[in-house]
């Protein structure tokens, strides 16, 4: 058997699927044996018994179990086998695309993030402008708060609140509240 087919997946399924049919055989011809040894030694009285039925039936039992043991044993091989294939596919095959997969579902939920975060500093943002803009009688719920008396200008609503510099009109955007540098 050449050891490098083992790392291939047509190799170990191969070697794996032997393994299994050579321990499921063997399970089955303990089986039998067990079976067979049991009633022979059952009927098998051996001299100095004192309750011959008894101590046939408890002899054969002491006897049979060993082999139904190793028909439990090689049982459990041929599970442990396809255990072997199973535990391959899924730790060495299957793990690069499982990476991709999770890689891609990271950067979905890293771009949605992204996404929710600039929609909410946008929204942030517009309702800071609409608020500003927005005359204190016009604001909707708002509770009504004194003005210190040199940001009220009675002629003109508009100037209720210091503009931005060069402005002579209501501000449109949050970007028109800071002055704009000169080497901008």
């Amino acid at each position: 058997m050449d050891i490098n087919s083992l790392f291939t997946d047509q190799g170990l399924r191969a070697f794996t699927a032997t393994v299994r049919d050579q321990h499921v055989r063997d399970a089955q011809q303990y089986g039998q044996i067990a079976d067979i040894v049991r009633r022979r030694l059952e009927q098998t009285p051996v001299e100095g018994d004192r309750w011959v039925w008894a101590a046939k039936k408890i002899r054969a039992w002491k006897v049979s179990r060993q082999l139904k043991a190793m028909q439990k044993a090689s049982g459990e091989a041929a599970s442990k086998a396809e255990a072997l294939y199973a535990t391959y596919v899924n730790e060495v095959l299957a793990l690069p695309k499982r990476r991709e997969t999770a890689a891609a579902k990271k950067l979905e939920r890293k771009s949605g993030r992204q996404a929710a975060v600039g929609a909410a500093v946008a929204g942030s943002l517009n309702r800071t402008v609409t608020a500003l803009n927005t005359p204190q009688e016009q604001m909707l719920g708002a509770v009504p708060q004194a003005r210190p008396a040199e940001f009220l200008a009675p002629d003109n609503p508009w100037q209720q609140w210091p503009m931005a510099a060069g402005g002579e009109r209501p501000t449109s955007t949050i970007n028109d509240y800071f002055p704009q540098g000169e080497g901008r």
